[in-house]
């Protein structure tokens, strides 16, 4: 059986006292709120800390609403309100899919957005018990000096595997980080690194307190109503705006992704493209945006053949590494299937047929 290490367990009632508890404990505090990925590693000893700060009686991190031109979102609002959240699903459909394909429904009703955003990144070096871990030698990442991914020691590829990132950063989404000293606004696109030991600008003694995400049009009412097959009201330009997110994992249950693909395409009125936006993830340490979209897309209608041009270039772009125990060639030949029928979605198209391993 695999038990918590001990730990002094904290609950304050709001962010400063949070920030604070964090700050003067230092390295040996994390904050917690769902516990959903941060339980199972203390238990596999990848993190002991000495102190855990609950984050669950702080009411100001709640809520979803509109504020001015953004919907707000707060940190600890779990996945599955995210999911079945009328604002979010009416006008961030792909946002809510993919919280609501994390993990199972007990996970989702307790993991929060919060937590999935700044979710540890994964490799199969890595997260072990710590008897394999030490029969190997450790790695890079968690006691070790080399990366048994790549065979030198230099930097961590331990690969990103939240699924609501890649579709916050298409959509332009903000988040707010509290500090011992002040409080900053990021961009989700500049959140994450390419380093799979630490792959976020958050500080240690910082906590993700809210996401904003720009609303393209009109306010919805809550209900779905201005919204036709999945469109929303356009804005005052006539540009509506759609999103689509397909996840490609071995079970399509409680499995982390092996592929994600977030996509957020702006329509004129005459259904060609005004923008569009392709993150994937799942592949590296952080979050990829696909370069080169607009030239292809831009001015287009999204076509079998534009959908096809997209699709290589996205699987042109996407090397995958040996950091997840499925073969590396065959995650970049799904690339181009997961982003093709991402596309279809957004175009308007259908796709009614579960995911499977098989693409």
């Amino acid at each position: 059986m695999l038990r918590l290490p001990p730990f002094r367990y904290h609950r304050p009632g709001t962010v400063e006292e949070a920030v604070s508890l964090l700050h003067e404990h230092g390295p040996d505090a994390m904050p917690i709120a769902g516990g959903t990925d941060l339980m199972p590693n203390m238990k596999h000893r990848l993190f002991t800390p000495a102190h855990v700060v609950s984050l669950n009686g702080i009411g100001a991190m709640r809520g979803i609403g509109v504020s001015g031109a953004t919907l707000r979102i707060g940190a600890l609002e779990t996945l599955h309100d995210i999911s079945t959240n009328p604002l979010v699903r009416g006008h961030f459909p792909g946002l809510a899919t993919a919280a609501g394909q994390v993990a199972g429904p007990q996970l989702r009703n307790m993991g929060t957005i919060g937590g999935n955003v700044c979710l540890d990144t994964r490799c199969t070096y890595y997260n072990q018990t710590e008897f394999w871990r030490g029969a190997l030698g450790y790695c890079l990442k968690k006691d070790g000096d080399i990366c048994h991914v790549t065979r030198v020691g230099r930097k961590c590829v331990a690969a990103h595997s939240a699924d609501t990132p890649p579709n916050l950063i298409a959509l332009g989404a903000s988040l707010t980080l509290t500090g011992p000293t002040d409080t900053r606004e990021i961009d989700a696109a500049d959140f994450f690194i390419t380093d799979g030991i630490w792959n976020t600008r958050r500080a240690s003694d910082e906590i993700l307190t809210e996401m904003r995400i720009p609303l393209m049009g009109p306010v919805s009412n809550g209900r779905g109503g201005d919204r036709d097959n999945g469109r929303l009201r356009p804005n005052a330009r006539g540009v509506h705006r759609r999103s689509a997110y397909r996840k490609l994992r071995q079970r399509n249950s409680i499995d982390f992704p092996l592929l994600s693909v977030a996509v957020v395409g702006d329509f004129e009125q005459d259904g060609t493209v005004a923008g569009l936006t392709g993150v994937v993830s799942a592949l590296g340490a952080r979050p990829r945006i696909l370069a080169g979209w607009d030239e292809i897309a831009l001015g287009e209608r999204l076509g079998p053949e534009s959908i096809e041009a997209l699709a290589e270039r996205a699987r042109a772009q996407c090397r995958p590494l040996d950091n997840i125990i499925v073969d590396a060639e065959w995650r970049r030949a799904m690339v181009p299937v997961q982003v093709r029928r991402a596309l279809e979605e957004l175009a308007g198209g259908r796709d009614d047929e579960p995911q499977s391993r098989n693409g």
